[in-house]
């Protein structure tokens, strides 16, 4: 969905546009690759995909705040490869490991 918006974010950081809490409780509207992901090098328009969960249609209107913009800093990482990764207590165990 177009927002009419452009941004400039800062070298150093990125912006993730996140859903709005409220259109999920009241409508199940969320953002489809929440968070999306708009690196400092970009300059176009902001466009945000949206999905309906919910049963019934939502309609936005001009000006209307469909999503949050979040400017978080990106850290500088040095990778490193190794043949092996140190112990932890959570190990190799995934989805639904940490118990939530």
């Amino acid at each position: 969905m177009p927002t009419g918006l452009a941004v400039a974010i800062p070298e150093g950081y990125a912006g993730l546009v996140v859903p709005r809490s409220g259109h999920a409780l009241r409508s199940g509207i969320g953002v489809v690759n929440g968070p999306g992901l708009i690196d400092s090098g970009y300059r176009g328009e902001i466009k945000v995909i949206l999905v309906n969960h919910g049963h019934e249609t939502v309609r936005f209107e001009t000006g209307d705040r469909i999503a949050q913009l979040m400017v978080v800093p990106v850290p500088v990482v040095d990778w490193v490869e190794t043949g092996e990764l140190g112990d932890t207590i959570r190990g190799e165990s995934g989805f639904g490991s940490t118990g939530t």
